[in-house]
């Protein structure tokens, strides 16, 4: 047996407003300890150019058109991780899982660009740094995307959680991990279904002087457009979008609700996310022929009270959704414990990626490590 040892996992999401930390104890298999969480705002600078840049950024070649900015933005994000690590006083042989921010994800053309630089995150920490996860993951067919299930899977085994479940994690993105299996990790089976926050986020940010719709409260406030809501519903399920097993935040848009005012324009938002998630949770999770079946939800999105109650409106009844944090397990820190985990597990050579989870052509490790 592996035995265990101390990871940081570090990771910025979609929303691109700052970072979660988390430090955990854990072998990569079946022991897991956690001993701190902790959030990281980004400044006004970093948070604006992170967006700024990713609304510019729409296919392969502003990867070269925008470098110098591109250069400049993931020097300040590693300089700013970098302060993390020191602020947290970790120990001297901690292993970091250093996930980066997305700033461009192309299954098709098998591209996942995050800015992070682990060469000079080590210069600036003298720590033991894992990062570039997905890479591997993409030289052998997989889309980079979703990297967390085998988490997820250590999670049901930790809490005795009944099987088969569902996680569902509503970050920028939704994507769904289903564990059948307590034993045996290739039968994960995880995709993105579709959009999370990030259509509402895109509205309210460009709208307003806010980040997000906080509780849903905006979507509380406005009133869904239904011809609107219909044509974006037809146009997406008969699109090739819906076809994906991992998406970029770029792959969604807001134009369809222009004219719209800041709250129907989010109603609308809200209740065009929630008729996705819902169809794709229906269509995956029919075929399990469960009379009751769990769908443990985490990620930010879980605090949109507006969009979960859309959500339960379209799934069936038999379909139980939860809070992750009902079993006492902090929902805004699950991708940052992953990828604490997903360290521990690069370091030994395990793997983190399998065929039902990401498309790979066989079962992948992943991570780059750099040490002394």
């Amino acid at each position: 047996m592996q035995k265990s040892q101390i990871s940081l996992g570090l990771m910025s999401g979609t929303s691109g407003d700052g970072v979660d930390a988390s430090i955990v104890r854990t072998n990569g298999i079946n022991e897991y300890e956690l001993i701190k969480d902790k959030y990281f705002e980004y400044d006004l600078k970093i948070y604006k150019d992170i967006h700024n840049l990713k609304e510019k950024i729409h296919k392969i070649e502003h990867l070269d058109k925008y470098k110098n900015e591109i250069d400049n933005l993931e020097r300040s994000i590693t300089i700013f991780h970098a302060e993390i690590i020191k602020q947290l006083n970790t120990s001297e042989n901690i292993i970091i899982g250093f996930h980066g921010q997305t700033i461009y994800h192309n299954s098709d053309e098998k591209i996942s660009r995050q800015l992070g630089n682990g060469k000079l995150l080590h210069q600036l920490t003298n720590k033991n740094i894992i990062f570039n996860f997905r890479k591997n993951d993409i030289l052998n067919g997989g889309q980079g995307a979703p990297l967390t299930p085998v988490f997820h899977h250590l999670i049901s085994m930790k809490n005795e959680i009944r099987l088969p479940v569902c996680f569902l994690n509503i970050g920028g993105i939704s994507n769904i991990t289903i564990i059948k299996d307590r034993e045996n990790l290739s039968e994960l089976i995880s995709r993105d279904i579709g959009p999370g926050n990030c259509i509402i986020d895109a509205w309210v940010r460009k709208n307003s002087n806010k980040k997000f719709d906080e509780g849903g409260n905006l979507a509380s406030s406005g009133i869904k457009n239904e011809i609107i809501f219909e044509q974006a519903q037809e146009l997406y399920f008969n699109g090739k979008s819906k076809k994906k097993l991992s998406f970029d935040v770029n792959d969604f848009d807001v134009s369809f609700v222009r004219g719209l005012n800041l709250s129907d324009g989010v109603a609308t938002l809200t209740d065009f996310t929630a008729s996705i998630i819902g169809e794709e949770l229906s269509l995956s999770l029919k075929k399990l022929k469960e009379k009751t079946l769990d769908i443990l939800i985490c990620g930010g999105g879980r605090k949109n009270k507006v969009l979960l109650k859309k959500i339960r409106e379209n799934i069936p009844q038999n379909f139980n959704l939860k809070l992750i944090d009902d079993y006492k397990i902090n929902g805004d820190f699950i991708e940052s414990q992953a990828f604490a985990f997903l360290a521990i597990r690069s370091f030994q050579g395990l793997p983190i990626s399998f065929p039902g989870t990401t498309g790979c052509k066989k079962t992948c490790v992943g991570g780059e490590l750099i040490t002394n």
